[in-house]
């Protein structure tokens, strides 16, 4: 599977690989992307397979296949080992992966996401949701979505959030991100192998997530050991875009401590 991608930065840089989340692409870390890069880092940022500009295969799509995507990524490019990021779905991919090859990882960044496995309804939700998307598209889906993504005084203060987040939902291929909902729907409890993370973590959530909430974040802090723990004030499920100052400065604190700043 080939993955469209940025390389950003020096290429002698410490490598970050950060991964999107559902129902985005690899525009959604353009900030820090940016601004990490210009600190000297080597950063890239896929579009998931079936997202962005990267092809679907397939009907559903495990989050193993996303992880192993992102290690063929890592072994085209030579990174033997980088800091690994994920936000939401991409911070499950994350989990994911370092459970599947854990001698890449040299730092770990958990935004937004959950470690455990979906109650049976919302199994049925997802599921459900993917049969929709494939037979109408992402349009009214990502209207729906919108008001529960990001916080109300991002929508209220923040116009180009708001674009940018409706544009990225809206121009979701509707067969990879139903694809990845079935794949989703049967995810691993990741939970009792966060004990198992042996490298500095960065745990990150907005204050006002609806989806996954301070609880979900602080449940992961507390099962790795050393791990940090950020609540982003003010921010929904986006705090990378919603308030990326705020965010931008805890992943530089947290870089510098962890030793893996050029």
């Amino acid at each position: 599977m080939t993955l469209a991608y940025d390389d950003l930065g020096p290429k002698q840089g410490r490598p970050i690989l950060l991964v999107h989340g559902h129902p985005f692409d690899r525009s959604m870390w353009r900030p820090q992307a940016e601004r990490l890069a210009a600190q000297g880092h080597r950063v890239v940022v896929p579009d998931l397979r079936g997202y962005g500009e990267s092809k679907s295969t397939g009907t559903k799509t495990g989050l193993d296949v996303f992880a192993a995507d992102l290690i063929h990524l890592a072994d085209h490019l030579g990174l033997d080992t980088f800091v690994l990021g994920g936000l939401s779905m991409g911070g499950q991919i994350v989990m994911q992966l370092i459970a599947d090859h854990p001698g890449r990882v040299r730092a770990l960044v958990l935004a937004d996401t959950f470690a455990g496995i979906d109650t049976p309804e919302v199994r049925q939700a997802r599921l459900d949701t993917a049969d929709r998307i494939t037979g109408e598209g992402m349009h009214r889906y990502a209207e729906e979505l919108l008001p529960k993504m990001i916080s109300r005084s991002t929508r209220e203060t923040r116009p180009d959030v708001e674009a940018h987040v409706l544009r990225m939902m809206r121009n979701a291929p509707q067969e990879g991100a139903a694809a990845a909902l079935r794949g989703r729907a049967e995810r691993p409890d990741y939970t009792a192998g966060l004990a198992e993370i042996d490298v500095p973590t960065l745990v990150v959530v907005g204050s006002a997530d609806e989806f996954t909430p301070v609880a979900d974040a602080e449940l992961i802090h507390r099962h790795i050991a050393g791990s940090t723990l950020v609540v982003v004030e003010g921010a929904g499920h986006l705090p990378n875009l919603e308030r990326e100052t705020e965010f931008d400065e805890a992943l530089s604190t947290f870089l510098k401590s962890s030793g893996a700043t050029p």
